[in-house]
C-alpha cells in the first residue's frame, strides 16, 4: 500500500502535523503516540487496520514534525487541547482511539471530557503514571520550585548529536531491544533531523520532559476516568517496567466498562514487540 499522507492543522497558533492513512469513508480511528515518539510509530499497526478504518495519527506538539511550543511546559492538558482541536477541525467524532504511553493518558482525559465523542478506547501502557501519583500533591511552592529548577536544567542541556544516522539507529536499538533492525531503522529515519553540520538529533523538544510537574492531581485525573462512558481496553506488556508491580485491578477500578490484558513477551511498545497479538486484540475489541 501507499504510505500515509502528511497534513497540518493549527492549535493555539502552533502548526501541528498529522498522518492520514486514507479510506476516508470508513469509521475514524485516532492513534496517539507516547512521549518523545512520533506518529510513524503507528505505521505497522495502521497498515494492518487501514482497510477497515480511516486512521489519523498526529504528532503531538514538540514531537515529530509538529512545531515546538516555545515557553510551554508541555502539560498533558495542552496535548488534550490539541487532540480536541484535531477531532473538531477534521470532524472525526464519534471515533475510536488507540493510544500509547503518554498518548494513553491524553486519550483518557479527552474521553473523560467528551464522553459522547469516543466509542471505544484502547490504552497501551498509558495508565500507570497516574496510579502511582501521590495524593495530595506536594505543596505549591515546592512544585513551582521544581518547575524552575527543571527548566534551568533543561536550558543547560545540549541535545545529543549523532555523527551519522547509523549511530542514531544503534541508539534506537539500545532503547528497545525488542525492535527488529528494520523497525529501528524506520523509526530512526522518521524520528531524527539532520543538522546544518551534518549531525543528527531526535525531533522531539527536550522540554517535553517537564510536563508533569504542575499537572492535575491523581484524584482529578481519576475523576475524569469515571466520566468515560465507552468501553476501555488496557494493554500491558509482560516485560515492561512501566506497569510492573501495579495491581491489575487498579487499572480498571475507576472505569464503568474496562478490562485489562497482559501481552506476554512484550515490553513498553507492545505495538512493535507483539504486533500480531495486538492486532488480534483490536479486531475483537474495536
Amino acid at each position: 500500500m501507499l504510505g500515509p499522507t502528511s497534513h497540518t492543522y493549527y492549535s493555539q497558533r502552533l502548526r501541528l502535523h498529522y498522518l492520514d492513512y486514507g479510506n476516508a469513508d470508513a469509521p475514524p480511528l485516532l492513534m496517539v503516540h507516547g512521549n518523545r515518539d512520533h506518529a510513524h510509530n503507528w505505521d505497522w499497526l495502521a497498515d494492518r487496520l487501514r482497510d477497515r478504518y480511516h486512521i489519523v495519527a498526529p504528532d503531538l506538539r514538540g514531537h515529530g514534525d509538529s512545531q515546538w511550543s516555545l515557553g510551554s511546559a508541555y502539560a498533558t492538558n495542552e496535548f488534550v487541547y490539541d487532540i480536541a482541536q484535531l477531532v473538531e477541525q477534521q470532524r472525526l467524532a464519534p471515533l475510536r482511539i488507540v493510544a500509547h504511553s503518554l498518548g494513553g493518558n491524553v486519550a483518557l482525559r479527552y474521553a473523560g471530557t467528551y464522553p459522547d465523542r469516543v466509542e471505544r478506547l484502547v490504552v497501551v501502557e498509558g495508565s500507570a503514571g497516574t496510579i502511582r501519583r501521590v495524593d495530595p500533591p506536594p505543596p505549591a511552592a515546592e512544585r513551582l520550585q521544581k518547575l524552575v529548577d527543571t527548566g534551568r536544567s533543561l536550558a543547560a542541556r545540549t541535545p545529543r548529536r549523532y555523527a551519522t544516522l547509523d549511530d542514531a539507529f544503534r541508539r534506537m536499538l539500545e532503547e528497545n531491544p525488542h525492535l527488529s533492525p528494520e523497525q529501528a531503522r524506520h523509526l530512526t529515519i522518521h524520528g531524527a533531523n539532520q543538522n546544518e553540520d551534518g549531525t543528527y538529533t531526535w525531533k522531539f523538544d527536550n522540554y517535553v520532559n517537564a510536563g508533569q510537574i504542575l499537572d492535575f492531581s491523581g484524584s482529578d485525573v481519576r475523576e475524569l476516568w469515571r466520566n468515560i462512558t465507552c468501553p476501555v481496553l488496557h494493554v500491558s506488556g509482560s516485560e515492561s517496567p512501566h506497569e510492573t508491580g501495579i495491581d491489575p485491578d487498579l487499572l480498571v477500578a475507576e472505569f464503568r466498562d474496562a478490562r485489562h490484558v497482559v501481552v506476554e513477551g512484550a515490553g513498553h511498545w507492545v505495538q512493535h514487540d507483539r504486533l500480531d497479538c495486538l492486532v488480534e486484540l483490536l479486531d475483537t475489541f474495536l
